[in-house]
């Protein structure tokens, strides 16, 4: 009997939780069919319509960027990598916090001086050590100046006068010697003196005329060579001094320049602001999120590294990156209009200026590019900070008098566009189109429709009463001839436009399961992860009244995994989702390396958000 309860027991909790599986799957499946509406009776009565209206109509692109300064001072770095920091740069000891805001000649850096006061006590022993060698070689130069002086003063003329009064007494023993001999020939010839004697005095007379010579050439010789090699010796003595002397001045000042710079580099470890304004770090992060370089106290900085950032508040811009398909409808000079949710109301901007080149991507994001676009504020409120996150309006074409009607009132079939008109007698008829310019919000007609007729919102569920003609399917290059005939500018309805992701023959995201629609099921490749196209295939599903927002009423009709971003997307805390949250949301969870829908992981996600 036990076991047999055991196993009634057992048997029991399986049916219950069979039963358990039964329900869950019963609600997801009345979930996917009755919120999602792809099971639903598709009755006429829940049909809801819009009117085709004249008035006013805008062609913009609607985009997510920055506020920035078009103006900004740079502080940066003017400390020589040298300076210690062993990567290279010289480490931060203080910094001012960010968002102060300073006057001319505030202090706002402080870096590390301590390997710069080292070198500048070694430098000062180098300049002392240079400048006793000047002063040593100046000496020897007037040392050897006094020695040519003395030679051509002293030396020199004492020698001369020496010889001089030799040759002098050499003339006078010759004069001597020559009136001897004259007296002794005179006496010869008397007889008293023999020849012998006259021989002695002719000797004598010869002995005085050698001395006198000798004296005399010794002078020559003085005043005609050794002078001259004394000269010459004791003035290139006198060069070489002064050569000396130059050199060891050309080391003091370089020794001094030496000294002046390490001391201009410790008195630039105290960085000043050149103005006033208000401090924004300069930091710097790598194309995968990361920080490349964080201001704070103790991180390296390198000479001309910029550390912080004066913008000046009566110049700012908003830099947004716009989409390869729709950076051809953007030119400079258009007129803008910018909304920040810090920032009440809304400000007039104009294109300022549109990068030739694309921004450079990073691993995980796709390969459809983007291109820096500014967008300059006129009159900016003081209000306004660098850093906020600013939604964009760049006006491409303004058309004053317009017939309209919502974009998810347009079907496209083969490259045809189509709407479910209703009849004034009650019932519906398919009406083929053509549509002009459009928007994130609305199409303009040309043909097809009148002013006052009513159209049913999101056609493709109510395919079962559309009577779509058999057509032949345009092809690309039939419309890109069209576009070319017409004149029309890209974008103007005939390229994805806007953040709603309209595929580029024109007109409104194709409908799911449309084979003729240039991408396929599901509108735009994939791979691609555009954002703009996922953003469009969110509100076609859950904007049921097609007012471009998602409200509290209609956010039952998102999938899991969007509801629980809802809070995150709401940036302006309102409880509901515009065009522009979103399409912000989905763009920070790419850069983080989440797919679009927020799920962790990594890598791109087969299929969008949004219910589908």
């Amino acid at each position: 009997m036990p076991a047999r309860t055991n196993r009634v027991r057992r048997g029991g909790r399986i049916l219950l939780i069979a039963a358990a599986l039964l329900a869950v799957g019963g609600g997801v499946a009345w979930l996917s069919y009755g919120l999602l509406g792809l099971g639903s009776s598709n009755r006429q009565e829940d049909i809801i319509t819009a009117t085709a209206t004249r008035g006013p109509f805008d062609h913009i692109v609607l985009e997510q960027g920055e506020v920035e300064s078009s103006s900004n001072i740079d502080v940066i770095c003017e400390v020589k990598s040298t300076g210690g920091g062993g990567g290279g740069g010289i480490p931060i000891l203080w910094v001012i916090e960010e968002g102060t805001y300073v006057k001319k000649g505030d202090k706002l850096v402080e870096l590390d001086a301590s390997a710069l006061e080292n070198q500048l006590k070694t430098q000062k022993i180098a300049v002392a050590s240079a400048e006793a060698a000047v002063i040593s070689s100046e000496a020897t130069v007037r040392t050897a100046e006094i020695a040519l002086q003395e030679y051509l003063e002293g030396t020199y003329l004492s020698e001369r006068k020496t010889i001089l009064s030799e040759v002098a007494l050499a003339e006078q023993e010759l004069r001597k010697a020559e009136l001897n001999l004259a007296s002794a020939q005179r006496l010869a010839a008397k007889g008293v003196i023999k020849g012998l004697q006259i021989e002695a005095e002719q000797f004598a007379v010869e002995n005085a005329r050698n001395k006198l010579e000798a004296a005399q050439a010794r002078l020559k010789v003085l005043d005609e060579l050794t002078k001259e090699k004394n000269r010459v010796q004791l003035e290139s003595d006198i060069e070489a001094a002064k050569a000396k002397w130059k050199s060891d001045q050309s080391v003091l000042a370089e020794e001094m320049d030496k000294l002046r710079e390490i001391e201009d580099q410790i008195a630039k470890c105290v960085i000043l602001s050149p103005a006033d304004g208000v401090v924004v770090y300069a930091n710097k992060y790598s194309s995968r999120g990361g920080a490349e370089f964080v201001v704070e106290e103790g991180a390296v900085v390198r000479e001309r590294q910029v550390i912080i950032k004066l913008p000046d508040p009566s110049k700012m811009q908003v830099k947004a990156n716009v989409n390869e398909s729709r950076v051809t409808l953007i030119s400079e000079g258009m007129p803008a209009k910018v909304r920040c949710s810090a920032v009440p109301g809304e400000m007039l901007a104009r294109v300022k200026r549109v990068n030739k080149y694309a921004e450079p991507g990073s691993w995980f994001s796709s390969s459809i590019k983007e291109y820096a676009t500014f967008i300059e504020i006129i009159d900016p409120p003081p209000a306004l900070r660098t850093g906020m996150t600013a939604e964009v309006q760049i006006f491409v074409n303004q058309i004053p008098d317009a017939l309209q009607i919502p974009v998810h009132g347009v079907y496209e079939y083969r490259g045809h566009h189509f709407c479910l008109k209703k009849k004034p007698e009650g019932g519906w008829e398919t009406v083929e189109i053509k549509i002009g310019a459009t928007n994130d919000k609305m199409v303009t007609i040309e043909e097809g429709l009148q002013e006052g007729d009513q159209v049913a919102l999101n056609p493709r569920s109510f395919l079962h009463l559309m009577n779509l003609p058999d057509v032949e399917e345009v092809t690309d290059r039939e419309k890109i001839l069209a576009i070319s005939q017409s004149g029309t500018r890209p974008g103007n309805g005939n390229a994805q436009d806007g953040p709603s992701g309209r595929n580029r023959a024109g007109g409104p995201p194709a409908a799911e399961g449309d084979a003729g629609s240039p991408s396929g099921p599901g509108g735009p490749s994939r791979g691609a992860m555009d954002p703009t196209a996922i953003v469009d295939r969110i509100f076609a599903n859950a904007d049921a009244n097609g007012d471009g927002t998602i409200g509290s009423d209609e956010v039952g009709a998102l999938d899991e995994r969007m509801k629980d971003r809802v809070a995150e997307y709401d940036t302006n805390g309102d409880g509901a989702l515009s065009r522009g949250e979103v399409l912000s949301g989905l763009r920070r969870r790419m850069q983080m390396g989440g797919g679009p829908g927020g799920g962790p992981g990594g890598g791109p996600r087969r299929g969008p958000p949004g219910g589908e």
